[in-house]
């Protein structure tokens, strides 16, 4: 894997680059370095590969998944906290940093880490049949990276993203939500039905390995999670793609994709967890929050074994403790001391070493994630079969599928066979039950608890009362977009930023999160 990525930055560098002609006919080959890339070996596989890996998070210290994923979207689904007093997620302040993390700034974030050089491989592998797999994959993951920004801020730059290269369009509009949402279900359906077994397998693919079959059922997936993000303002168009993956989608653990990190290169290709864990001003303020720990322990789930640990190495489930949201360090009403039954921050469970492990890898999208949302589309609808086997299938699937992790993370199918037979699918509260289990599966993913918990409300989570917060109490319902925008981009800026339903602000929602 590192000399993948070492020639994927060496591509990076090079991509939309023009060499220059000589004035000898034996110029460039004189003068050109053998094992350089040029317009003739210029492989966008490598891009593709950056792609993937950057969606994990940046390469700046996991910039994003410090801010947006843990700092925000995770706090604010209690399902981890801090005591850092602008951590925002569980304090509902503004904090700039944080909320525009994702974003990003012209050197770093999803535009520029991740948007750009997946565009660029769409672009350069566009009608090139030598590369018609890796076309359509490089489409899905455009879809996938785009969806993940669209649906923190609402409108944003989409038709025209990366593209400056190509049309010079500098300054983007904000794309409508609502169209950016149509899109994103052709892109997907039109790029996973043109994938052919017999075409190319791309080598840079970190999640399958070029798999075509794989990346079938993957982009069947993905169609599933974004047509389910529309059941409150689009409930026909949702249910008129779910019917059309269903049977296609991810059939078991073994189809997640995930990419597996490289702990021998740097902070280039670790696990990003790894890295925030390993900085000082997080790790030790850092912890699983109360909400979170006391689900498990009250529902006996045996993932509470694996997933947490004591400061002192204890990871026995009865004894973890979560610490509860909305604490600092600040010495006034909500320092953490203060906290009912607080007798030390080292008495808080922290995540446990196997998902902090320098290659631990990173989960993108799993099959927990996808039976669980068939099991919504089923209970709600009356549509894709069983909604009692697909919850079945997405709880076992979530409780196990941390196997990946290490044998020290793995848990058994007949502990997870146990917990469902002792938590028995329940139809009368059939959504609340997919969904409080969809925030369970998806400890990692902060943004994907959140994007669905705005669809559906669950789990009910109780708010936290910081002092100073500017939503009245409330979890927030987007992030706002970064100030940045106003001098990089400004005469669009503004349109988007006055068009928010209720303005620009955190209690405002995007166009999918209709108020029910």
């Amino acid at each position: 894997m590192k000399k993948l990525l070492a020639k994927k930055y060496t591509a990076i560098c090079l991509a939309g680059g023009l060499l220059l002609a000589g004035c000898t006919k034996d110029f460039l080959e004189i003068n050109t370095n053998p094992s350089s890339y040029t317009p003739a070996n210029y492989d966008p596989n490598f891009l593709f590969t950056s792609a993937q890996l950057t969606y994990t998070g940046s390469r700046d210290n996991g910039y994003e998944v410090w801010r947006s994923n843990l700092g925000v979207s995770s706090s604010m689904m209690q399902q981890l906290t801090s005591t850092v007093a602008n951590w925002p997620g569980d304090k509902y302040v503004q904090n700039e940093g944080f909320t525009a993390a994702y974003w990003g700034t012209a050197v770093s974030g999803a535009y520029i880490e991740q948007v750009n050089p997946i565009v660029e491989v769409v672009k350069f592998t566009e009608g090139k049949e030598k590369y018609k797999n890796l076309y359509q994959m490089a489409r899905i993951m455009r879809a996938m990276i785009l969806q993940r920004i669209t649906d923190q801020y609402g409108d944003v730059p989409y038709f025209n993203a990366g593209l400056g290269l190509y049309s010079q369009v500098y300054f983007p509009v904000y794309d409508e939500q609502s169209k950016i949402y149509a899109d994103l279900l052709k892109e997907i359906e039109e790029a996973t039905n043109a994938l052919d077994p017999a075409g190319d397998k791309p080598p840079g693919d970190l999640y399958y390995n070029g798999d075509v079959e794989k990346w079938k059922r993957f982009g069947n997936t993905l169609l599933l999670r974004t047509a389910m993000r529309l059941t409150k303002v689009a409930p026909a168009t949702a249910q008129e793609y779910v019917k059309k993956v269903v049977g296609k989608t991810m059939q078991d653990n073994s189809d997640n994709a995930l990419v597996k990190h490289d702990a021998s290169g740097g902070r280039v290709t670790v696990n990003r967890f790894s890295l925030v864990f390993g900085l000082n001003d997080i790790a030790p303020f850092t912890r699983l929050s109360k909400t979170y720990i006391d689900f498990l322990k009250n529902n006996n789930d045996p993932r509470l074994g694996v997933i947490a640990q004591l400061g002192n190495g204890d990871r026995t489930p009865a004894n973890q403790k979560g610490m509860p949201n909305g604490y600092d360090q600040q010495g006034g009403p909500n320092n953490i001391t203060n906290a009912p039954g607080f007798t030390g921050l080292n008495d808080y469970s922290f995540v446990s070493p196997p998902f902090l492990k320098l290659d631990a890898p990173t989960l993108a999208l799993t099959y927990a994630e996808a039976e669980l949302l068939l099991a919504d589309a089923a209970q709600r609808w009356n549509i894709a079969g069983s909604a009692q086997t697909h919850y079945d299938n997405g709880v076992k699937a979530a409780i196990t599928q941390y196997s990946v992790f290490g044998a020290d993370a793995a848990v058994e199918d007949n502990a997870a066979a146990a917990y469902l037979a002792a938590h028995p699918y329940n139809a009368a509260k059939g959504l609340e039950m997919i969904n409080t289990q969809f925030w369970a599966a998806t400890l990692f993913n902060g943004y994907e608890a959140w994007n669905n918990w705005r669809r559906t409300g669950y789990p009910q989570l109780t708010p936290v009362a910081y002092p100073g917060n500017l939503t009245n109490g409330t979890i927030p319902r987007r992030l706002t977009y970064p100030l940045a925008e106003a001098s990089d981009n400004p005469v669009n800026y503004k349109k988007a930023s006055e068009s928010v339903p209720g303005g620009d602000k955190l209690t405002s929602r995007v166009w999918w999160d209709t108020a029910n």
